[in-house]
């Protein structure tokens, strides 16, 4: 590929524009996504190692996670090594466990003030900056991670969002990394009805957690690593954080008796690669190109590796400790439902950044919930039958 066509094809990926490669993909499907971002990538690898001159840069990333999180941790890893691979070693991002250079709810704040350039981090913590934030990682009752990939990669999702931080946050942000539906919590008492939220202790961050609130909860946002030692303790009652691969290694099942299902708040939630405008935009088109690209499969990689290992840890829990699987029931998901609604209602007329967001989003996800209701449901539901 000629330097100049590269370039000009790289220019679309600027910010407020889609993914680089990925805005003319036929279908949100995972193989077409990271197969365009693949191609993608090996055209930047092969102009940057054709040509001379390319800066040597090295970024530190604040991240969210600990570091006994591997596969969260992880997503931001994967990013850093593809990122370094594509671009030949000349563009370095060294991750950081959550606390090294900022707290681990404080990574959006430290990149939109310039005192670090990139971070790895869940939007949602961020939601009292402004609600409208929630949309880059989930809403409750909201989008799974297949439908999330589908509003951000084809639906003007990721367009409508980098409008949003750039104008808001001086920040561009990309999808890199999905836990795929998460688990409903633990809980030292049993949840039966609405009225068992009332006065429970419970660490949830995000729309979630202020849905809780409505609910009669008394919330706390809690870093990762910190949520083992409260709940251990009883400054809290419940908690959630992933599912149980990651709930596992934190050993909320030592200290609660009570798992439920599902977690409503965060159906398919996306993690970002948060990045200062300013330093973006004096990146080269490449490297741009680059971060883009190495995204795409950290986003797609994060959720692969959730889905295996979730499956192996559930077993490993359910045969260690006696605890009790429930799922919510359809009183308590009713319940939070409406107070779900309820709350974006609220947050439509006081935020015209949530309004602008919500009415796409709400009939993108009206759109793809019936059809995917009317065809894999019906499949899902036998096979669970059947299997």
């Amino acid at each position: 590929m000629e330097r100049r066509e590269f370039l000009g094809m790289a220019a679309k990926g600027a910010a407020g524009a889609a993914l680089l490669g990925i805005a003319g993909c036929q279908t949100a499907e995972t193989p077409a996504v990271v197969e365009q971002a693949q191609e993608t990538a090996q055209e930047v690898q092969d102009v940057i190692s054709q040509e001379s001159g390319f800066p040597e840069i090295t970024w530190e990333m604040a991240t969210s996670w600990p570091l006994a999180l591997d596969t969260i941790f992880g997503g931001a890893e994967i990013f850093a090594n593809r990122l370094s691979q594509i671009t030949n070693g000349k563009f370095t991002i060294l991750p950081r466990a959550a606390g090294e250079l900022a707290g681990g709810t404080e990574v959006l704040n430290v990149v939109e003030s310039g005192a670090l350039q990139i971070g790895h981090t869940a939007s949602y913590y961020y939601t009292g900056k402004s609600p409208a934030t929630a949309f880059g990682t989930a809403l409750p009752f909201g989008l799974t991670a297949r439908q999330q990939n589908a509003w951000l990669y084809e639906g003007g999702g990721l367009q409508l969002l980098q409008e949003f931080y750039a104008e808001r946050f001086n920040v561009i942000q990309f999808p890199a990394g999905n836990t795929g539906a998460q688990m409903g919590g633990w809980y030292n008492k049993e949840i039966n009805t609405p009225q068992d939220f009332v006065g429970l202790k419970m660490r949830i961050p995000g729309l979630g957690g202020q849905v809780y609130d409505k609910l009669g909860a008394t919330v706390q946002v809690i870093p990762g690593g910190e949520i083992f030692q409260a709940l251990q303790t009883g400054a809290i009652d419940a908690t959630e954080w992933v599912g149980p691969y990651d709930d596992y290694k934190l050993g909320f099942h030592t200290v609660t008796k009570y798992y439920y299902y599902p977690g409503w708040w965060e159906p398919g939630p996306t993690l970002e690669v948060q990045i200062n405008l300013n330093e973006y935009n004096a990146l080269p088109e490449e490297y741009k190109a680059a971060i883009q690209a190495a995204a795409v499969e950290a986003n797609m990689g994060m959720l692969a590796r959730y889905d295996v290992k979730n499956v192996e840890a559930l077993a490993q829990i359910r045969s260690e400790a006696e605890i009790e699987l429930r799922p919510f029931s359809d009183e308590v998901l009713s319940a939070a439902r409406d107070a779900s609604f309820a709350l974006y209602d609220e947050f439509s007329q006081q935020d015209s950044d949530f309004a602008a967001i919500f009415t796409p989003w709400n009939d993108f996800r009206l759109k793809i919930s019936e059809w995917h209701s009317l065809n894999e449901l019906n499949y899902l539901n036998y096979m669970s039958a059947n299997a």
